[in-house]
């Protein structure tokens, strides 16, 4: 990592930690409550505990990180040795958390740029791993920025879940209000759009709606150089198959990413969750 641009970004961005070391990437968590019990994402609660809070039908929320947490990770990353920090956030459309890193910028020790990318979890990653790879090779905050931003118009990101009643509950559904009605009926895929979730297709059944997401994959990627990350939630045979035949049929796969998404994002899309974030590179 460049000593002078240091790249921070939330807890849903869902990087890998050995990526997260690797680049010297900050994630600031955001919390999840259940019940009564508010808990840090990444550290004090999994998606699995949200899952079967779910299943309960036990009453689970989020909220954006403080002002404060992020001014603390802001005069940690100047304190060694940072003269410019990059700090790169899940869409503004689904979360306060871009606005408590603008407030917390306009305090902070050195220059602070923050990026509502309009992504979210490995859409979100890759834009953070852009940004570092900037900085590592010299680059200036300026163009740390521009990469982050150039790799999120780049991304789609594509996902499939068994029911939109979680996404109901949460307010983040955007156009696809309009499934509401017949939520019971269809297998809906969604896709990330303007930083919004929003319908893309209505497919009658769960195996019709994993082929068609994989075709998606499949045909945005074409043979261009891409990275993909697949991830889910409480579906990890899914998860797997849908890796398997995209490895096979993506012939500019670069990396391969596969995870289970943290308790945030599992606390609005419910278990059954499998979704793909295609990002070209380059």
């Amino acid at each position: 990592m460049s000593p002078h641009v240091a790249i921070v970004t939330d807890s849903t961005a869902y990087l890998p930690q050995g990526a997260m070391e690797r680049h010297g990437i900050t994630a600031v968590p955001l919390t999840v409550v259940l019940g009564d019990q508010a808990l840090e994402e990444g550290t004090e609660v999994s998606a699995r505990s949200v899952a079967q809070a779910l299943q309960r039908r036990t009453p689970v929320t989020t909220s954006r990180p403080s002002p404060a947490m992020f001014a603390a990770a802001y005069r940690a990353a100047a304190g060694a040795g940072a003269d410019g920090i990059v700090s790169l956030h899940l869409s503004a459309e689904m979360s306060g958390t871009y606005d408590a890193a603008v407030l917390a910028a306009r305090e902070a020790p050195v220059p602070v740029r923050v990026v509502d990318t309009g992504m979210v979890a490995m859409a979100l990653g890759f834009c953070a791993l852009a940004a570092a790879e900037t900085a590592e090779s010299g680059g200036t905050l300026d163009e740390a920025v521009v990469a982050a931003e150039k790799r999120a118009e780049a991304t789609s990101a594509y996902f499939y879940v068994d029911t939109l009643d979680y996404l109901r509950r949460g307010g983040r559904i955007g156009a696809a209000q309009a499934l509401l009605g017949s939520a019971l009926a269809v297998k809906p895929l969604l896709q990330l759009d303007g930083g919004r979730i929003e319908l893309l297709e209505k497919v009658r059944t769960a195996s019709r709606a994993i082929a068609r997401l994989e075709e998606l994959v499949v045909e945005r990627a074409g043979s261009s150089p891409v990275d993909i990350a697949v991830h889910h939630l409480a579906a990890a045979e899914r998860a797997e198959q849908l890796a398997t035949r995209l490895r096979a049929r993506v012939p500019g796969l670069g990396e391969l990413h596969v995870s289970e998404v943290g308790a945030v994002i599992g606390a609005h899309t419910g278990p059954g969750l499998l979704g793909a974030v295609l990002s070209p590179k380059g």
